[in-house]
């Protein structure tokens, strides 16, 4: 499968991120709320702020950069449901010990089972 090519979207920041009584604010997104809010009016020169319209297509929604969905599995009986599935790459649980890994590792080898 061909990699698919998402959207470009801008970076949606938070307004007067810069401004010195706002170091501590971290750099993520949340919804204005104040009634002369410039940025929840719509200011062009406050940024972007997200909208329906930055959603991506339905086939490339979920996927990685190779145009692979990916599966997050805890054990083997999890491995062994994505074995016949080309569209597919495992992503391993956080939490699984090394050993555990490994042999899961060696059955997704054996099985040609993509690695996320």
């Amino acid at each position: 499968m061909s990699a698919i090519a998402k959207k470009k979207k801008p970076k949606f920041a938070v307004p007067n991120l810069g401004a010195k009584h706002r170091k501590h604010v971290k750099d993520r997104w949340r919804a204005q709320r104040g009634d002369d809010n410039k940025q929840r009016i719509g200011k062009k020169y406050h940024g972007n702020s997200p909208k329906i319209g930055y959603k991506n297509s339905a086939e490339a929604r979920f996927r990685n950069s190779k145009g692979l969905l990916e599966v997050l599995v805890h054990n083997e009986k999890e491995l062994l449901e994505q074995a016949n599935r080309q569209d597919v790459a495992v992503r391993f649980y956080h939490a699984l010990s090394r050993r555990k890994k490994e042999a899961l590792e060696q059955i997704a080898k054996e099985r040609n089972i993509k690695l996320a």
